[in-house]
Formats: C-alpha cells, structure tokens, sequence
C-alpha cells in the first residue's frame, strides 16, 4: 500500500483530489506531519523541512502507480537534480492529531530557496485552505 501525506491541493475537497485521488484512495486519515508550510502567489501552497506542525491528511492508496501521476503533477522526476524540481518526494514520519506516530509516507517538499524565490507567505497555522474541514 502506498502511503502519501498531503497539505494542499491534493486533499480531499480540494481542486486536485477529484482528478488525482478520487475512486482511488483506499483510507484517508487526517495527519500531521513536521514542517513549514507557506502559501505561494500560484494558489497552492510548499512544505519545507521544518519544526512546526503541518496540518493534512495521510492517504492510502492500493495502486503504486499513482505516484506517477502524482510526481507529474508536482513537477518532481527522479532523474532530475533535486533543484531542478519544484518539489522533491521524500520519506516523512506522520502523526495523528494527537501527535502520536502513525507512518512513513511520501511527501512533496520544496526548497526553502525557491520558497523564498516565489515569495511564498509563511502560514503559522500549519493549515493551507480548508484543511480544519471534513472532507
């Protein structure tokens, strides 16, 4: 099963899920995991490695495939060199809401440089659109 942690576009009622996540995730869990998070002028927003808690959800899905489409999607190929990027796919622990571990999963994080360079808005909250809504 492959396990993905979301914050953004790809989260459940957001404008990504129904095209790249809908029919195919097998659990969704609300999750955090550890970060900074920033909202860029484009409309969605970058996670960076960081100390503060990001708000989102783990998903589940039962096709590994799926991480193509994802890695398209955020502009992410193995072969490049990580700043040729926008993001790079890591490994990240995530946690439930009460902070207790629940698993490795993939993530999307993008470079605190390019952050900076999109003049990308620090978001104390750890929350990008609705992510304190149920989906």
């Amino acid at each position: 099963m492959l396990k993905v942690f979301v914050y953004g576009t790809l989260k459940p009622g957001e404008i990504n899920y129904q095209r790249f996540c809908a029919g195919k995730v097998a659990e969704e869990k609300r999750a955090i995991a550890q970060g900074h998070l920033f909202a860029l002028p484009f409309g969605y927003p970058a996670m960076t490695p960081g100390d503060r808690r990001v708000q989102g959800y783990l998903l589940t899905f039962a096709d590994p495939e799926v991480l193509r489409a994802l890695d398209r999607l955020e502009g992410y190929d193995p072969e490049r060199l990580p700043e040729h990027n926008e993001y790079n796919r890591q490994l990240i622990e995530t946690f439930n809401l009460a902070g207790e571990p629940l698993q490795i999963a993939w993530a999307y994080l993008m470079n605190p440089h390019k952050v900076r360079s999109f003049g990308g808005i620090f978001l104390s909250s750890g929350c990008w659109s609705n992510c304190g809504d149920s989906p």
